[in-house]
């Protein structure tokens, strides 16, 4: 069924998930001040982990079959926060094409805030309505050029809000507190770790393009996203593959100040103490002319073959 047997990682936590989500709907009434604050903590968490599991599923999804592909979609969705084939065209297509360029539409370079921690907290919020704008223009495209990823992208709309609906139905104050704002956290996060990842590195080498943190605990959780220079090498190489390549492909090759162990240290010395702005190599990062984005889609040709489009690749 799995074409990895290390997705039983991904099956459980979409099963933590939905587990919680039903217990605190069921318990709502019964419970207190401090056990709101612990699952509205964990439901903050999980959201950011099915976050990371729809980035991995549409990049490699995890089945055998479409079918179930398909289906697992639907199911990521209502954990995500967002329909799982939205994640498509922002990152597989536009980020990873054409990284830090103007095609981009998640470069860091838009980020200008002179205290970088700004840049860090509000980067997804810079780059929201350019993404959504992008989505809609590429699914508009999809609707000629690929009907079958069009009509996924809507029933995944559409079972999302009517999910969601049904929550808020429910109890609406369960759904705001514990649902809609941990998945907006959790859309915040995946969005916001292209800064950390990113900023500056140098895009047009073959290994000093991404920041990789090795850290086992952050990696566990995050199903290895951490060696995301071997994932832009090879984004369809299954994530649990990526320590072993990165070991072999990565280590002996890339500078070593693009091989952070600890997330929070490197998080608190780049956005709060020192807190500057500088390349891999320690030098001030100098950032080009602010420039609009640049139009990838209308040249976009599909080739279902070619490119990672989740479960109708």
């Amino acid at each position: 069924m799995l074409r990895y047997a290390a997705d039983w990682r991904t099956l459980f936590f979409v099963a933590i998930y939905c587990s919680l989500v039903f217990t605190i709907f069921y318990l709502w009434e019964t419970l207190v001040m401090w056990q709101l604050i612990l699952l509205f903590i964990a439901m903050c968490n999980m959201s950011f982990f099915s976050a990371v599991m729809v980035h991995n599923t549409i990049h490699c999804p995890i089945f055998k079959q479409r079918w179930l592909n398909k289906l697992f979609q639907y199911v990521l969705s209502f954990c995500y926060g967002h329909a799982v084939s939205a994640f498509v065209p922002g990152h597989n297509f536009s980020h990873h094409k054409y990284t830090q360029g103007e095609k981009d539409v998640m470069r860091t370079t838009k980020m200008r805030f002179k205290w970088n921690l700004l840049n860090q907290l509000f980067f997804f919020h810079r780059m929201v309505f350019d993404i959504t704008r992008d989505e809609k223009a590429f699914a508009q495209s999809m609707r000629k050029v690929k009907p079958a990823w069009f009509r996924q992208y809507i029933f995944e709309l559409l079972f999302f809000f009517a999910s969601q609906a049904v929550l808020a139905y429910i109890n609406w104050k369960a759904f705001l507190i514990m649902v809609f704002l941990p998945h907006h956290y959790g859309v915040w996060g995946i969005v916001s770790v292209n800064f950390w990842q990113h900023d500056g590195c140098d895009p047009n080498h073959r290994y000093n393009h991404s920041r990789n943190f090795t850290g086992k605990v952050l990696n566990f959780f995050a199903f290895n996203n951490g060696f995301h220079a071997m994932h832009h090498n090879r984004p369809g190489l299954h994530w649990s593959l990526l320590p072993a390549w990165h070991q072999k492909y990565i280590a002996p090759n890339i500078h070593p100040a693009l091989e952070q162990k600890n997330l929070m240290g490197y998080l608190w010395r780049t956005c709060v103490y020192p807190g500057k702005r500088v390349t891999y190599d320690g030098k001030p990062v100098v950032l080009p002319p602010a420039t609009k984005d640049a139009d990838w889609i209308t040249e976009l040709k599909i080739n279902a073959h070619k490119f990672e489009l989740g479960a109708e690749t």
